[in-house]
């Protein structure tokens, strides 16, 4: 069998303030809630999904609602950037003025393998970026704009792109990536530190490749290990088309020494984890049955969702958390 992931299927990061998050995300920059349920490992705390009209695979950022952990301490072992689809170039620059309109921190235009990109931060400091396609890609991933999204379709962001991995010692987590994982190398970029000195980026990509399907790679043995808190990305999912897929990536894994979890049936998909040799949390994720399952399409996110499993201590479980709802649409300054 020709085993291939089919890219990101989403990244999960840590937010310290469920309401800001949810304003940002939806208000600011336009996903939309998909699903509103709790960690089925902890079930005090939100698990937040955002992503395009149905949250499709490929398109979920999703957070853990952990005011308590503290925050993000940078480091090996960490994802440092998460890396989102805009549709055009001319996308980054009508984004850029959104984004000095609303106050949200923003750098200048980077130039990374050949796309034009634009990094920015949510505000509890999680380093995100804006990534528009080279003139001969297409940023079509069978993303659908949302049709209630404050940001106009031509503009919406379209899914993610890639993470950027910093281990302590890169050859280990490359044979992992490509030996074991089945990613490419396709060459690298550079990025500059606030001392404007230059570090150099390894790009992989697996099975279709491009926008969507990207892993980029520091290697950073000056620095100490991090911490996951808020503000930081708890762990980078990979994509299975199917089950029997699924299960064949638990036994490839599981053969190449790496230690891997049973598959846990997350009801909206089925996952397996494990952690490469740098440190960073990996997770192989079905790209079914999907966030309406148990919901109708035109009202996602709207109800506190809980897998069956758990609908029997709803009453518990709504009682232990706090009420959320998005703030108004910012309004832009000047």
């Amino acid at each position: 069998m020709d085993l291939q992931l089919g890219g990101l299927h989403h990244v999960t990061a840590v937010t310290g303030d469920a309401a800001r998050n949810l304003t940002f995300y939806t208000r600011t920059l336009g996903l939309r809630l998909v699903k509103k349920t709790v960690n089925q490992d902890d079930v005090s705390a939100y698990h937040l999904f955002y992503g395009d009209q149905l949250g499709h695979p490929g398109t979920e950022v999703t957070f853990f609602d952990w005011p308590n952990v503290g925050p993000n301490l940078a480091g090996t072992g960490t994802i440092a950037a998460v890396a989102l689809r805009a549709p055009t170039r001319s996308s980054l620059d009508w984004w850029a003025r959104r984004f000095d309109a609303l106050g949200v921190a923003h750098g200048n235009l980077e130039d990374h393998a050949g796309r034009a990109t634009l990094p920015f931060d949510d505000p509890e400091g999680q380093h995100l970026e804006l990534v528009a396609p080279r003139d001969a890609e297409t940023v079509d991933s069978g993303a659908a704009p949302w049709g209630g999204s404050p940001v106009p379709a031509e503009h919406q962001i379209r899914g993610l792109h890639a993470v950027r991995l910093v281990v302590r010692r890169g050859d280990p987590t490359v044979r992992t990536l490509t030996e074991t994982l089945g990613f490419r190398e396709i060459g690298g970029y550079s990025i500059a530190d606030r001392q404007e000195t230059l570090r150099s980026v390894r790009a992989f990509e697996v099975g279709p490749g491009g926008l969507g399907a990207e892993v980029h790679l520091e290697e950073r043995p000056d620095l100490e290990r991090g911490r996951v808190g808020i503000g930081g990305v708890h762990h980078v999912a990979f994509r299975a088309a199917t089950k029997e897929d699924h299960r064949a990536w638990r036994r490839r894994i599981g053969g190449a020494g790496l230690r891997v979890t049973e598959i846990i049936d997350r009801f909206y998909f089925e996952s397996i984890y494990f952690r490469e040799p740098g440190g960073v949390l990996f997770e192989v994720a079905t790209d079914g049955p999907g966030f309406a399952t148990d919901e109708d399409a035109a009202h996602l996110g709207e109800r506190l969702s809980l897998p069956p499993f758990l609908e029997p201590e709803r009453v518990r479980i709504e009682a232990g958390l706090r009420p959320i709802e998005p703030a108004p649409e910012p309004t832009p300054s000047g």
